[in-house]
Order: structure tokens, then sequence, then C-alpha cells
């Protein structure tokens, strides 16, 4: 008999049972009063998720068709836009905009660095002609930073550029007030913190955006928000969704407000400190200094003496825990453990356990058991 496998990823994250009963129920009727009642409870849990009145959609689609959305709604051929890239991710946003015509302006930093404000307060002041749009990556996946979101839109907006935001591996975990930091458009998706299956896109939009929207120049079919807009105001999609993933997304919402969004909050910071003092005390670097560090994701440099095919490989066949290989330019440099939605500090400690053992038989030298003490101290001093 083997043990089930765990998900230490940055997505898809395990699903309660409770989520995973309500997706494997029959499927309700898509046009049924029913459905309608799911669809309003949705959106009116995300909205309280996120602290806004602005408009919310619910795509069948991934994060990436979220971020397709978000372009092809407000931005037209020919128009400026800057992007600001920390990792993977973010360059993402900068192909999708070129792909529907944008002149993409990319500002990059190293990654495990997070973007300066100041400096991109710089770049839009001088920009001639402005730019449109600033795409920015709230929290980078593929490196574990998270950016300082509110001073990024508040730049955006003070040289009338839209803030179009990728919020998929941060949305549900961390604060993201979105009226009081006035951002324009959110994309996030089902796999991550909102502890679903990946399959659903959502995306926040805004007045400034629907303004945009209104002049934008940009062709899209299933992706038309003014579709979604109308429909919405019946309950109901324009297309037929994913009904089973959106009964989950039902279930799983329900289970947050239970918790409520402090405790939720705290929880991820509990999570990133306790994880990140355990690493440190086996003597592994993080890629992420303190103030750029993720409370959803936290990457780690392999020991000289050993690769990240071998740590991943042992944790996985010997422990059953899945990590995360580097992504592009850092496959094979770093190795990313995910701590975010329906994950809690045993989690974390027996991920620690797991990985010192792992080293151990690996034939690198750790002290045993001082990752998961340093781990419980710290948790035991913040509750």
């Amino acid at each position: 008999m083997q043990p089930r496998e765990f998900l230490m990823i940055p997505g898809p994250t395990p699903v309660p049972d409770a989520v995973l009963e309500s997706v494997a129920r029959h499927p309700i009727g898509h046009r049924t009063p029913e459905f309608s009642k799911v669809v309003q409870d949705v959106i009116q849990d995300l909205k309280w998720l996120g602290k806004t009145e602005n408009d919310v959609f619910v795509l069948t689609a991934s994060g990436t068709g979220g971020m397709e959305a978000a372009v092809s709604n407000t931005i037209s051929p020919g128009d400026r836009v800057l992007s600001l890239i920390c990792g993977v991710f973010g360059e993402r946003w900068a192909k999708v905009a070129e792909a529907f015509g944008a002149e993409v302006e990319r500002m990059t930093v190293e990654p495990g660095k997070a973007i300066d404000p100041k400096a991109v307060e710089a770049k839009l002041a001088s920009a001639q002609p402005k730019f449109k749009a600033v795409t920015i990556t709230h929290n980078e996946t593929s490196t574990g930073v998270i950016n300082d979101l509110q001073a990024l839109a508040a730049a955006a907006k003070k040289h009338s550029a839209l803030s179009v935001v990728d919020a998929v591996t941060s949305f549900g975990a961390v604060d993201l007030p979105i009226d009081a930091w006035d951002v324009d458009v959110v994309v996030t998706g089902s796999q991550k913190a909102l502890m679903l299956p990946p399959g659903l896109g959502i995306i926040f939009f805004g007045k400034r955006a629907w303004e945009a929207k209104a002049n934008c120049q940009s062709k899209s079919f299933y992706f038309d928000l003014k579709k979604y807009k109308k429909s919405l105001d019946a309950n109901t999609t324009p297309y037929t969704p994913n009904v089973s993933l959106f009964c989950g997304l039902a279930t799983a919402l329900k289970m947050m407000r239970e918790e409520g969004t402090e405790s939720i909050f705290a929880r991820h910071m509990r999570l990133k400190q306790s994880l990140r003092a355990g690493l440190q005390a086996m003597g592994l670097e993080l890629v992420v200094d303190e103030e750029a560090a993720s409370p959803t994701i936290t990457s780690i440099k392999p020991p000289a003496d050993l690769t990240v095919d071998a740590i991943r490989k042992k944790l996985k066949e010997r422990y059953k825990i899945l990590v995360a290989d580097g992504q592009e330019e850092l496959k094979g440099k770093i190795f990313r453990i995910g701590h975010m939605g329906y994950v809690f500090e045993r989690d974390v400690l027996m991920t620690l356990a797991s990985l010192e053992a792992t080293l151990i038989e690996l034939g690198h030298k750790v002290e045993p058991g001082k990752a998961v003490r340093s781990a419980s101290d710290l948790l035991a001093a913040r509750k």
C-alpha cells in the first residue's frame, strides 16, 4: 500500500474533501434556477474576498485565459504597454499583449528580485507617448517574489495607465483590497489559494477598464466581457461553463468565509515564516530575501553537492511529496515549495522533516531534527 502523493507545489494545490465532493456530484443544468443561485453566491463571495464592488467574471479557462481576456478587452493594436518582469509570468503578460498588437516595453529585474515602484514611477513619468497600461505580476510564481502592488497600482493610476494584474498565486492568500488600492483589472485562477482543481479563470474588471473596453479595437469572441456582463445580470453565463467547478468554487468560498480573511492571511504568513526558518536551519540558501518573500511560494537553491532532480526524485519516491523544479532559465537551478490554499502548519513540518531526511539519504550533512525544531519554535511563538 502506498500513501497518497502530497502536493507541495505552486499549483495545483491540495483540494479539501468537501470541495472534491461538490465537484464530483452529478452536474446540474447550467440554465436552471439552481445554477443561477450558485453563480450569484460565487460572485458575491469573490467580491467579499477581493474587497470590491467591481464586476467579476468566472471563465471556464486557465489563469492564462484570464490574462488574454484582460488584454483583449482593454488593449488595442498599437497601444503602449509597460510590462514589469521579475520572472516567467511577468514575461507572459508581455507576450499576451504583443499577440494583440501592443507596443510592449519591458522593465526587467533579475530573478528573485522585486520590482522597484520608484523606478516604475520614473519610467511612467518620462514616457512619451504615455503608456496605456502597466502589466503587473503581484506574486511571481516562478521565483516566489511578491511585489508591492499597492505602490505599483498607484504609480500606474497617477500617470493614467491601467493597472492589469496577475494575482493567480496571491488572491485568496494575501490581502488584496481591489477597491482600496484602485486596481483596474485583476486575474486569478481556481487551482491555487482557492483550493480547486484547475479549470476556472477569474477576472475582476473595474470602471476604468470598462472605459478602455468601450474604445478597444481588439476582437474576441469567447472572452468578450460585454457578453459575460450581460449574462451575469441574469445570474448566468454566456456559454456552457464548467458547472462542477463552479459548484466546487461555491463550497471553497464558503469554507473561506468560515475561516475569515484575517485568519487566512495570517496562516499563510505563518507557513512562509516557519518554512523559511526550517530551510535556513538546514543551511539551505533561499532565492528571495525576506522583504520580498512570497507568503505562498518559497524557492530554494540546492546544496552544491546535490542536484534539483535528485532531491525532487527522492522526495517523491521515498516520501510521496511533490515539489516543483525551476522554470525556464532557472530549471535545474532551484526547487520551489508551494504553501497556499488548503495547506497548514502540519504540512510544512512534514515537508521539512521529509526534505531533511532526503538530504541525509543523498549524503548531504544536515543536523537531524534542527529544521523541524526551528519551524516549531517559530510557530509556537506566533500562536
